[in-house]
């Protein structure tokens, strides 16, 4: 079975540079910022101080994206195309200038909302302004461009991060996204079709918004805390909400996701929690520097590589993998090399390991990225394609609020998996990295319901 049909080429998506940058920028700056906080902030605190603050600089991000992603039908209705990209780098650019001129915590975490307000509502603009903005034979190119992205952010977010404070210099970090932004939007007028507007705006799901803000929270709030039970409650707290709001979503007029969502026998469903699924599977990377360093004995930039190497299997792999015209496999192979990427690695772990085994760590983890890399464009494509008339970019949309979500859950259960493993970090690494290969093999179940 093939799930995407007439794929165009590289070349052709070439034609439409203007409008790939901007898709792709708007994505990529916000990937590069959830992570470039994390190399950086250990510094600035020297600085401005807020070590109590510290770990909600990702929490106000993360809730700020979700917002933002879940308000991206909105955003189009009322300014089109166009103008929602403008707002969208203007907020990103001004949250990014005030977190470069700082003088405390307290004013660098409204700059990281405003970050993600713009970084949420980009991403989101990225896969919906797909299905209008390129024609469809270069969904499935522009899909795995965009998706690219998330893996090059998680390899220059700590580089650049790390470089500019290991220089005493972490400000400017800050400013380097707010010109890139800046730069990108100058394309905007150019590079976007015009008459996307509709008449009248849709209504704001309110209470949808209000229970995924609220999951979103109760997860980022149990990946900050130590006590386990404590973390336990929040992850169920945030699951529970979850539920609510697909019953919720199941029963209002106004709804997030597409309203086939919820319809018997819908595929619709099972791809977007297989691409759930595969992208949770990414918040591993957030403990790899400390395995690499703790146990592989490498030193910081060393095990900053080494932790880049699944989102590089993901960017190189799925470059490769749009060119597929037969894509069950391709769907179906995805979970299962992530989840064998995962087993392999946990079983290489031990203390004090030799050369060799530690130099093993990057085939395996770049194999398991690629799980994701040959999985994810198609996934993209099949959630436009299978929504009915009329909700394709809404179903396109909704890819960004799913991603989000599964930023926040995964790195909640990836915090509550190193916790189990106590002092030890070597039992650490074998929870994460044994755990994630269990959610990892639950994709091989709803993949096959995907195709």
């Amino acid at each position: 079975m093939s799930i995407g049909q007439d794929i165009g080429s590289w070349r052709e998506l070439g034609r439409h540079t203007s409008t790939a940058a901007v898709l792709a920028g708007g994505v990529l700056v916000g990937a590069i910022t959830i992570y470039v906080a994390a190399s950086l902030l250990p510094t600035a605190i020297e600085e401005i101080g807020g070590r109590p603050l510290y770990a909600w600089t990702m929490t106000a991000f993360l809730i700020a994206q979700v917002v933002a992603t879940m308000l991206v039908g909105q955003s189009l209705s009322r300014f089109g195309g166009k103008g929602s990209y403008l707002i969208g780098f203007g907020v990103f650019a001004a949250g990014s200038v005030l977190c470069a001129v700082s003088p405390s915590m307290q004013v660098l975490l409204p700059g990281r909302g405003m970050q993600g307000l713009g970084a949420g509502l980009l991403t989101g603009l990225g896969f919906a302004l797909i299905h209008s903005a390129l024609p469809s034979r270069l969904w499935s190119r522009g899909s795995a461009l965009i998706s690219a992205m998330f893996g090059v952010g998680n390899f220059a977010g700590p580089a650049l991060g790390g470089f500019t404070a290991q220089f005493g210099s972490w400000r400017s970090a800050f400013v380097a996204l707010a010109v890139a932004a800046a730069v990108l939007a100058i394309f905007v007028p150019r590079a976007l079709p015009g008459g996307e507007r509709a008449a009248q705006a849709p209504p704001v799901p309110v209470a949808s918004l209000s229970l995924v803000v609220g999951a979103a929270g109760a997860v980022s709030v149990a990946g900050i805390l130590s006590d386990t039970l404590a973390m336990a409650a929040f992850i169920a707290l945030g699951l529970v909400l979850v539920a609510a709001f697909l019953v919720t979503e199941n029963r209002a007029t106004a709804s997030v996701l597409p309203g086939s969502v919820y319809r018997r026998g819908s595929r619709l469903r099972w791809i977007y929690l297989t691409i759930m699924v595969l992208a949770s599977g990414v918040a591993v990377e957030t403990f790899l520097p400390l395995f690499g360093q703790r146990l592989g004995g490498l030193p910081p930039a060393a095990a900053g590589f080494f932790a880049a190497a699944l989102s590089l299997g993901w960017s190189v792999s799925q470059l490769f993998s749009a060119s597929a015209h037969k894509t069950r496999r391709l769907v179906l192979a995805g979970p299962a090399c992530l989840a064998a990427g995962f087993v392999l690695l946990g079983l290489l772990q031990a203390d004090r390991p030799s050369l060799p085994v530690v130099l093993a760590w990057l085939p395996v983890l770049f194999f398991g990225g690629t799980g994701i890399g040959i999985a994810m464009p198609h996934l993209s494509v099949a959630a436009m394609t299978s929504a009915p008339d009329g909700e394709g970019g809404k179903a396109a949309a909704a890819i960004a609020t799913i991603l989000t979500m599964s930023t926040a859950f995964g790195a909640a259960v990836a915090g509550l998996l190193v916790n189990l493993g106590g002092s030890s970090v070597v039992t650490s690494a074998r929870w994460l990295l044994f755990g994630f290969a269990a959610v990892s093999a639950l994709g091989l179940f709803t993949a096959r319901r995907a195709v």
